[in-house]
């Protein structure tokens, strides 16, 4: 059987791994239409900040490893178009300008997303960048010791405006982050968590330019120098457009059925409308465990969940992609958070009515001196209260205790409730944390809410 995956990042890998684990014997071509394989875009930050030195160490695997295991990789060749009826690909090799056909028993599509480009005036000015791929890391970490450069603008505060914004911070750069949300991360966190980062960013060196919206980008010789918003005209050296990702999708319109955001529709098999064509990544929805519909939740752990199951699936071993909380983590600048499932500030978007409380503890017994590192810990459990069940939570430490957020998404993805938490055994040790996990403490604070009692204190 031959086995034709296109793009080479997560989803695209774990498809790949998938079948060389289960049928090693089995003919994998692998494309990818850039000339680096597989590249880690979350390890940027690390990369951008000297904590990785070479930046083609940020990445899975490289074309000569993946070869030696019997994998025939193509860099710089781009799979163009999808003919299902003929179970062909035509290929567009960028290397030497020849094009080809090639069969195919079973596709893989790992096609990604693209970074959204503002389509405002100036859209086309230089040092207007992106923070997504390796040429735009090399690019970017140039820019971090450019001596010229002084005021950078970030639009948008999700993960990657935030990593951009510290890295050029910390590079002694003045950084705005503007964005037309009321709250930096206000996608991940709710108010009492984002109220001391933004501080915390300020401190620093950041200022948050929330709720405004980009009107041009206006420049000199060609280059950017300000951003105009409705509100104010920020100076711009540099400008790091993070405002969100579109799926790659435009040339498989007419291949496979794609929804009105134009992302692919695939079955709970990874399988899309056309035989023998799967799909994975970004450029997917996934099946959401709060509310037992789907979402689109654009992160790395997903898209190698969708690989592996896609792989397993095309080899014939039916499997369902289970489904998923949303669970991720981020640190900004001293204070580590994470967050999984459903918050106060996206209930809404998903429709569902959901009730929450707030604890604040020591990361360690108070007996435990704040030099030995115990510091405040702040967690928040989001529940359904009329069954009670745990739909989501986020936790906040200068210490990192985001480790606990893996608990409440499987407490999701199993459907336990408020009672099933509240006693759960948690190992206890002065030198690592309470007598009460922070977890057991919410869960009881909950149940004393719905009962009308008032919180235990310690």
């Amino acid at each position: 059987m031959k086995v034709i995956v296109v793009g080479s990042s997560h989803g695209g890998y774990e498809a790949v791994r998938e079948v060389l684990a289960d049928q090693p014997d089995t003919e994998i071509q692998w494309y990818e239409k850039g000339d680096f394989l597989s590249f880690l875009s979350c390890g940027m930050q690390l990369y951008l900040e000297g904590v990785v030195k070479d930046v083609n160490n940020v990445a899975y695997a490289t074309p000569a490893g993946m070869r030696a295991q019997g994998v025939n990789v193509y860099t710089r060749e781009e799979v163009s178009a999808v003919d299902p009826a003929q179970h062909q690909v035509h290929i567009l090799n960028h290397n030497d300008g020849t094009e080809r056909d090639e069969h195919y028993d079973k596709l893989v599509l790992s096609p990604g997303a693209v970074p959204f480009a503002l389509p405002v005036p100036g859209k086309d000015l230089d040092n207007i960048y992106a923070m997504r791929g390796r040429d735009w890391a090399v690019q970017l970490k140039a820019k971090t010791v450019d001596p010229d450069l002084k005021n950078v603008v970030v639009i948008g505060s999700g993960y990657i405006g935030i990593e951009a914004a510290e890295v050029f911070a910390k590079a002694g750069k003045k950084v705005t982050i503007i964005d037309m949300l009321p709250r930096l991360l206000s996608l991940y966190l709710d108010t009492e968590f984002t109220d001391v980062l933004t501080d915390e960013m300020k401190a620093k060196g950041i200022y948050p330019a929330t709720g405004q919206a980009i009107k041009s980008f206006t420049g000199e010789n060609g280059k950017v120098t300000a951003v105009v918003t409705d509100q104010a005209t920020y100076p711009a050296d540099l400008v790091v457009e993070a405002a969100g990702i579109r799926p790659n999708t435009a040339w498989l319109k007419d291949t496979v059925d794609l929804d009105e955001k134009g992302l692919i529709k695939v079955d709970q098999y990874q399988q899309t409308s056309q035989a023998d064509i799967y799909a994975v990544g970004d450029a997917t929805l996934v099946p959401f465990a709060p509310t037992a519909g789907s979402a689109r939740i654009a992160l790395a752990t997903n898209a190698r969940r969708q690989g592996r199951i896609a792989g397993k699936n095309l080899l014939g071993t039916p499997q369902a992609m289970p489904a998923v909380s949303g669970s991720s983590a981020l640190s900004v600048f001293d204070y580590h958070f994470a967050s999984t499932g459903i918050k106060e500030g996206t209930a809404g978007a998903y429709g569902v009515t959901t009730k929450s409380v707030l604890v604040t503890d020591t990361f360690r017994p108070a007996f435990v001196p704040e030099t030995a590192g115990n510091t405040k810990v702040w967690f928040k459990l989001t529940y359904d209260p009329a069954t009670q069940r745990i739909l989501g939570a986020q936790i906040m430490s200068k210490a990192d205790v985001t480790a606990n957020i893996n608990t409440i998404s499987l407490a999701i993805q199993a459907g336990l409730k408020l009672a099933d938490l509240a006693y759960t055994d948690f190992f206890f040790q002065p030198g690592f944390d309470r007598p009460w996990n922070i977890m057991n403490v919410a869960a009881q604070a909950a149940l004393r809410q719905e009962a009308g009692q008032q919180q235990i204190k310690d």
